[in-house]
């Protein structure tokens, strides 16, 4: 007995000091994902629990951030902020089709198709960004990353549970697609919105007349864009395709090589933004923070995890990426680093720190914490072991004073687990 004791830990030394090896092909090609928490040694069943219980917390726990609406409707809130995102519902329902969760799926749906989606007009098919509890319009225009989840839950969710069951979900996705990317390309103007940059074949920070002009890194999900060229139907699966590659060739160009960080909003060559000082004086990069590496960036991370593991196309980029990244951070102090940086590494100061919740302030934020986690998926060094520990032992709870962010932080939180346990996936047609 003494003696299985002994090997039995000796063996869970040695797996725990061995490096995690990625896999070089996608679950597009081979239908198989990863459980990195199993392969270093967590219990199959505490796996399970822990997924059920950070799932819990989002949308039924004392913090969730998930409520019902009447019989048929439900949404997800910003709590500090009060309002609903297209944000938060298309992350709920990419969540809910992951789950099979198809009630909180349609309550989702219908909320955002109800109150948030324009009938009519230049922005037909587009979705108000960010609305009151009550449905109310805080702001018009789209953030396009909100369309870019909804497509893509759509599409999942129609080859979960077909397009017989209360709501054509595949309808409903080429009806935006037709709405937002228009088949004959004009000249750019506030009348004809792009979710998709003609020119560039990139997705825009948003589709009107100013976002069309750049873009924000964490909304380029390349693989999305192939799970649009297999299912959509829209008989346009070539230009999805195109805009897959030109998204990863993006990404090389807005990551910087020696940290890995990526600034929040850039030009589409990947440069920072400009903007003019003052009429007739020469532009210089934007020192606001806009080029820095902070909440929408902790994204990045986390979606090139998921195009490695889904399709793996741009595997050995995507390898040395996630390194580059967890050695940076891990420089930083596993247990310490901070939630925004120039994207040359160096703390950012003063109004370059974007506030939230009231509070402009430096945090070791959880989301962070996940989203660097999520990144070992693509990592072969040894270090990589100790981010996902990190994300399995860190507590979700409010800061020293008072700050707590039960949406952004416990969405992605989320996400980053459904990464690890091998449980975010590419859901095909049914038999």
């Amino acid at each position: 007995m003494k003696k299985a004791i002994i090997l039995t830990s000796l063996l869970m030394l040695t797996t725990s000091a061995m490096a995690l090896k990625p896999w070089k092909k996608g679950a597009f090609e081979t239908g198989r994902y990863r459980n990195l928490f199993v392969e270093m040694g967590y219990a199959p069943s505490d796996v399970d629990a822990k997924l059920r219980e950070v799932f819990n917390d989002v949308f039924h726990g004392p913090n969730k951030v998930y409520f019902e609406v009447g019989d048929t409707m439900g949404y997800i809130s910003d709590i500090k902020n009060h309002d609903a995102r297209t944000e938060g519902m298309s992350y709920g329902m990419m969540i809910a089709v992951q789950f099979g969760e198809k009630d909180i799926f349609d309550r989702l749906w219908r909320w955002s198709k109800h109150y948030m989606q324009h009938k009519d007009g230049s922005q037909r098919g587009y979705f108000a960004w960010s609305c009151k509890t009550d449905g109310t319009h805080n702001a018009e225009g789209a953030a396009s990353d909100g369309e870019l989840y909804y497509i893509t839950a759509l599409l999942f969710a129609s080859n979960r549970w077909g397009n017989d069951t209360g709501i054509n979900y595949k309808a409903e996705a080429q009806y935006i697609l037709d709405c937002i990317q228009p088949r004959t390309v004009e000249a750019p103007s506030p009348a004809t919105m792009y979710l998709i940059d003609p020119e560039t074949q990139l997705i825009t920070f948003t589709p009107d007349g100013f976002g069309q002009r750049f873009t924000d890194p964490s909304y380029h999900i390349p693989a999305f864009y192939e799970v649009w060229a297999r299912w959509a139907d829209d008989g346009r699966s070539d230009y999805w395709w195109q805009c897959a590659v030109k998204s990863r060739e993006f990404l090389h160009k807005c990551i910087n090589r020696k940290t890995g960080l990526n600034p929040d909003m850039c030009n589409y060559d990947g440069t920072e933004l400009q903007f003019p000082q003052r009429p007739g004086m020469p532009q210089r990069p934007r020192r606001n923070g806009g080029s820095n590496f902070r909440y929408d960036s902790w994204r990045v991370p986390m979606n090139i995890a998921l195009d490695y593991e889904w399709s793996c196309a741009d595997g050995k980029w995507q390898r040395r990426y996630g390194e580059t990244l967890q050695d940076f951070f891990y420089a930083q102090g596993l247990d310490t680093f901070v939630d925004q940086y120039r994207v040359d590494g160096t703390l950012p100061e003063g109004d370059e720190i974007l506030q939230a919740g009231g509070f402009r302030k430096l945090r070791h934020s959880i989301g962070l914490v996940a989203t660097t986690a999520a990144a070992s998926l693509m990592c072969g060094h040894k270090k990589s072991r100790e981010f996902v520990d990190a994300l399995w032992n860190a507590r979700h709870e409010p800061f020293d004073d008072g700050y707590f962010d039960a949406y952004y932080d416990g969405l992605l939180r989320l996400f980053a687990f459904m990464h690890l346990s091998g449980n975010y996936r590419i859901i095909l047609p049914r038999q």
